[in-house]
């Protein structure tokens, strides 16, 4: 009777816990859509449903790329976006892509874990939501949403999507960090390089540039490095790193990219990899190909 009578208390307290991380996975979806929804809502060129459930887009996304828009771009930036852009393409809005690697939580050491993600992105302003899920043992996943949103960076994530395990405190090394992801991001889609974009650059030499780009409090800036395809093949920068104690430090990051291939009148790298360069070496931590990248406008 007493093991029975036990059995029962385990299952009821098996049942609460289990109630108790669909609260957790059902608020945390909660909040994921809406940081979406807000990343969304002042997007230039968002779809509006309009009567008869016909879409229409809010402002003229009918403005392609011109010869005109490059001019007076440096040499290797203005060969690079006109070997990128299609002639006649239009201007990209909005981006939805899909993602499948590895993430690796921790040092050099740490073992890859499974990595898959959906992303968004808006170009005026600029911004993004990341949402991830890296399993981090069989069965036990983390659920990870990285953003830059109306201006400000979040970070957080939690197992199972309910358990936290990481609340980025908000902050200018936070904002600038996320915004420095973004403008390394805009390889995959690139018309978001065009001057009159937000993006400014600057000469450096026959293969490099430095890019930069400002919004709200936030300025970041990144040195795009081009092979001799016209094609971008390394980010560098400086960018914001968590410490320990809480604070933040700046250490050299680079995003390496391959695989080009044609989407909608873009030519984008479809993988790539992300590592810090730390004093004692490089720790690379994403490394994934898009497997889906949709536009607004579609061409």
């Amino acid at each position: 009777m007493r093991v029975t009578t036990a059995l029962k208390g385990l299952g009821a307290a098996a049942v609460g816990v289990g109630a108790a991380a669909a609260v957790g996975r059902a608020r945390f979806d909660r909040e994921t859509a809406a940081l979406t929804d807000e990343l969304l809502a002042d997007a230039e060129g968002r779809p509006e449903r309009a009567v008869a459930g016909e879409r229409r887009i809010v402002t003229d996304t009918d403005r392609t790329v011109t010869n005109d828009d490059l001019a007076g771009l440096p040499d290797p930036v203005g060969d690079y976006l006109d070997h990128a852009i299609r002639d006649g393409r239009s201007y990209v809005r909005t981006v939805r892509l899909e993602q499948r690697g590895e993430f690796r939580l921790g040092g050099a050491d740490a073992p890859w874990k499974p990595l898959e993600a959906t992303q968004r992105f808006t170009v005026r302003p600029p911004g993004f939501v990341w949402d991830a899920t890296v399993e981090l043992a069989p069965f036990v996943p983390i659920r990870a949403v990285d953003a830059y949103v109306g201006g400000s960076g979040s970070l957080r994530a939690a197992v199972f999507g309910s358990l936290p395990v990481a609340n980025a405190d908000p902050g200018p090394a936070l904002d600038e960090g996320e915004l420095l992801r973004y403008l390394a991001e805009t390889v995959w889609f690139p018309t978001a390089l065009v001057p009159g974009e937000g993006v400014e650059w600057e000469a450096r030499d026959d293969d490099s540039a430095l890019a930069t780009v400002e919004h709200g409090d936030a300025t970041a800036s990144a040195v795009f490095h081009f092979g001799d395809d016209h094609r971008v093949e390394r980010i560098a920068a400086e960018r914001p790193r968590a410490t320990d104690d809480g604070g933040y430090e700046r250490r050299a990051w680079t995003v390496r990219l391959r695989n080009y291939r044609e989407r909608n009148g873009l030519l984008v790298p479809t993988e790539g990899e992300v590592e810090w360069n730390l004093p004692d070496g490089d720790l690379p931590y994403w490394r994934a190909e898009i497997t889906e990248i949709e536009y607004l406008p579609a061409e």
